[in-house]
């Protein structure tokens, strides 16, 4: 049976979900490795489990009639603790049991190069009918087609379900953002996400926001989703670096005045390197070394005092 992914599009799926968040000092942590969520039934989320790194990612899978996409691949590249490609294969099994097809492809492909989103590829290696995107602002390049990186947009077709990218450099030179008509979803990476934006290189990151702006107001997005969280729902308050429990997260997913609210505080403050906070964000704009001085020295603090017997 062939979906059709522009009737009714954008869907009405469901956020309604608790996510993985680790556990207190000296509990021990009972979460999956991998929470899976279905927000609709050709859209999982996943989620990393603290415990196993705490940069505890998000992951994207998008299923089409061809073929499904995977974004990212999480922080830990062993399969037995972190059994990425298994509960993938089980994902698309399941999908497959209630939409057969003769053969079926997984893309496999990442936000940005960083080491927690592209940890896991390994494990894709010899799945049949899998293709790897590298790694590499050119391999990037490359795979989607890009002819005018960053500004030109560019489609990845699942089959019937198209997917439309801009480069977003800033955070990283390989920094992409995604568009699904189908969920209305802007997938935003590292550029944009409740917690901690790390501005590199500030010129571009600034360029990349505009450019994600002006893209989804000729769009309907639903919600701009990142692949982290880590404020608190005290405005301007974080967790510490490398936190094991953070049990109150704002939530995932930011509507499209978020975004802007993030372009127009870059603005704002592209001029003046260091640690910027804002109520739902906090902005790292340049090198910020005595602010990253500062936030590994408290996240030393907080480890300290999760060690057993400490008060």
């Amino acid at each position: 049976m062939t979906i059709n992914f522009l009737a009714g599009a954008p869907v009405s799926g469901s956020l309604d979900v608790a996510w993985i968040h680790g556990s207190p000092r000296g509990q021990p942590n009972a979460d999956p490795p991998i929470q899976t969520h279905s927000y609709d039934p050709h859209t999982m989320i996943l989620r990393q489990n603290r415990a196993i790194s705490p940069e505890a990612p998000f992951l994207y899978l998008l299923f089409g009639n061809d073929r499904a996409v995977l974004l990212d691949t999480g922080a830990t590249e062993d399969a037995d603790t972190f059994p990425l490609r298994k509960t993938v294969d089980g994902l698309v099994d399941a999908w497959l049991a209630v939409n057969p097809r003769e053969s079926y492809g997984l893309i496999v492909a990442h936000t940005h190069s960083h080491a927690d989103h592209i940890a896991g590829d390994a494990q894709f290696a010899d799945r049949p009918n899998t293709t790897v995107a590298g790694t590499t602002v050119g391999d990037v390049q490359s795979f989607f087609g890009f002819a005018r990186w960053p500004e030109e947009i560019v489609r990845l077709d699942l089959g019937g379900r198209i997917i439309e990218i801009i480069g977003t450099p800033g955070h990283h030179e390989t920094s992409i953002a995604l568009y699904d008509p189908w969920t209305g979803f802007m997938l935003s990476g590292d550029t944009a996400y409740p917690g901690r934006l790390y501005a590199r290189d500030m010129p571009a990151f600034v360029a990349s926001l505009e450019r994600m702006v002006d893209f989804a107001a000729t769009r309907t997005v639903t919600w701009v989703m990142g692949c982290h969280i880590e404020m608190t729902r005290t405005p301007g308050r974080d967790y510490p670096l490398g936190s094991g429990f953070q049990p109150d997260e704002r939530p995932l997913e930011m509507p499209l005045d978020q975004l802007i609210t993030i372009r127009d505080a870059a603005r704002s403050v592209a001029d003046r390197p260091g640690v910027r906070p804002f109520d739902d964000f906090i902005l790292y704009v340049g090198p910020a070394r005595w602010g990253l001085i500062k936030l590994i020295a408290r996240s030393l603090v907080s480890k300290l005092r999760r060690r057993p017997g400490s008060k």
